[in-house]
Formats: structure tokens, sequence, C-alpha cells
């Protein structure tokens, strides 16, 4: 398959699945601020790989999302003209976690002056 389909495949798996989580009614989810931020399927399309954030307990919200796979599955073979359905596999991504550290210590490091703006680019 070639990769530009593969690459279509991905954004519209992520896409439907962040527009079938706001519409579950599951506490494990609704409790917690989930963001689905990429999807990656297999070329065989049998299994999909969906990596998340979330504002909450990560464990909690990975168990509510493996609960109701089943549903996001049958959302996503509505959704989707693809002849095989890929099974969903959850992973919690810790990259905005991680981007909101490095911005942490970058405002330790470098200094602000009186107006808001810092010392860096001058």
């Amino acid at each position: 398959m070639a990769k530009y389909r593969r690459d279509r495949i991905n954004d519209a798996v992520a896409q439907q699945l962040a527009v079938a989580l706001r519409d579950l009614r599951e506490p494990k989810i609704t409790n917690n601020f989930i963001s689905v931020t990429r999807a990656e399927v297999t070329p065989d399309l049998k299994l999909a790989t969906v990596w998340f954030s979330c504002i909450g307990d990560r464990e909690e919200a990975a168990e509510g999302m493996k609960k109701c796979s089943g549903i996001l599955r049958h959302r996503l073979a509505e959704e989707l003209n693809l002849r095989i359905t890929p099974e969903l596999r959850f992973v919690p991504d810790g990259s905005i976690e991680h981007g909101a550290k490095i911005a942490k210590i970058l405002e330790e490091i470098i200094p602000k002056n009186g107006d808001g703006q810092s010392d860096a680019g001058q």
C-alpha cells in the first residue's frame, strides 16, 4: 500500500476517534479530558495504534478506552469505508507533558525583564 494512502487512513482514524470519544458516556473517559494525538495503522490494516493524551488519570483513561474499544471500532467501521476495520490499541502519549516540562525549565533558565519580554533575543 502506498505511503500517502496509509497517511490519509492514519489521519482519518485519528480524526474519527476524536469525534467518537466526545459522544461516549463512559465515566472513565468523560472524567478525563482525552485528546487523540495520532494514529498509525499497520500496512495490512489489521491493527491501529492510537496515541492519546489526557488531563487526569492516564491509567483510568486507558482502561476506559480499552473497555469502549468495540464501540469505537464500530464507529470507525460506520464512518470509514475500509474493507478491514482495524483492532484498536491505545498508548498514552507523553509528548504534551514533556513539552510543558521543557517550557517550565526554559522559563526558569531565561530571565524576564520588567515588561514580560525575555532578554534572550537582545
